[in-house]
């Protein structure tokens, strides 16, 4: 099955990381954006990259800076002489599969460049609407906002990310693996696409025919509703976090080779959707993201 052959290839670059794997593919198969945080060192672009190879689609990197301005990412209009007239040149954003490479390290000015591309997939230049190609995946790195020079991203921006995953430090056997094994360049440069575009699309039309039965609908009412009642949280979940927790689950679940939501899907994709939406209460200060998602988990039976 492609799904398997996907996990394969990239277990074969990232190693000791299938978990991850698995949610970065269950993030882009329900036609999600990605975010992924961690220290430097962890992984991050190599993921991307290799996401991108196995996908077979045009790829471009944009390198996060604090000098970086709109116009270097959208693109802008330049004077042809031959013409006499301005011509609009694109910028890096004009591709399939884009690695915004710490983003958190540009401005908030050069980071809302992004919004519109990762709502509307289409960009606003010189009063001018241009659409962007399909399908169009943004896959973003961020440093955690402890370190120096980042500019944490605003609520608007974190809730046009379907997903927020860390890669952690590797298990101590694949650590060895990975320090036998020298650069995992080399791996990625042997990797070959494992679906193109029309094989991409089906696999996301497939995610889409995945069915939610009613009980299951529920459970996801009542982790949403207790997110909202819960003093824990500062806010709840709002109806787009709901579909966002439903699309992935019905992704996660394509991934299993199951054509029907369970239970376990909601679970193993909550902590990734909802982690960057939830916040602390006052009360509850010192406690992390992960911490409120697994309060939610435990705080709802799966049968009401």
């Amino acid at each position: 099955m492609t799904v398997r052959a996907l996990v394969s290839a990239l277990n074969g670059v990232l190693l000791g990381k299938e978990p991850q794997i698995r949610l970065a593919l269950a993030c882009l198969l329900a036609r999600g954006h990605l975010l992924i945080e961690d220290l430097p060192g962890m992984g991050k672009t190599l993921l991307s990259h290799a996401l991108a190879r196995v996908l077979g689609l045009r790829f471009q990197r944009i390198q996060f800076t604090s000098d970086l301005l709109p116009g270097d990412v959208i693109g802008s209009s330049v004077f042809d002489r031959e013409t006499g007239a301005f011509r609009f040149v694109e910028g890096p954003l004009f591709a399939e599969v884009i690695l915004a490479d710490e983003i958190n390290r540009a401005t908030p000015k050069t980071q809302s460049a992004l919004l519109e591309a990762m709502e509307e997939h289409q960009v606003t230049a010189d009063g001018v609407t241009r659409r962007l190609p399909e399908p169009f995946f943004v896959i973003a790195t961020q440093n955690p906002v402890t370190q120096t020079g980042t500019f944490p991203l605003p609520e608007s921006q974190l809730d046009r990310f379907l997903m927020r995953i860390e890669l952690g430090y590797p298990d101590p056997d694949a650590e060895r693996e990975l320090l036998r094994g020298g650069d995992r360049r080399a791996a990625l440069e042997r990797l070959e696409p494992v679906v193109d575009a029309a094989g991409l699309a089906a696999l996301q039309a497939a995610v889409e025919q995945v069915r939610v039965a009613d009980p299951l609908i529920d459970y996801v009412q009542r982790l949403v509703g207790y997110s909202r009642r819960g003093g824990q949280f500062a806010f709840g979940l709002s109806p787009r976090g709901a579909l966002a927790l439903l699309k992935a689950a019905r992704a996660w679940a394509l991934l299993s080779e199951r054509t029907h939501v369970v239970p376990e899907d909601v679970q193993a994709v909550l902590p990734g959707v909802v982690e960057h939406r939830l916040r602390e209460a006052a009360d509850y200060a010192g406690h992390g993201g992960g911490a409120l998602a697994q309060q939610l988990l435990a705080g709802v039976d799966v049968v009401g």
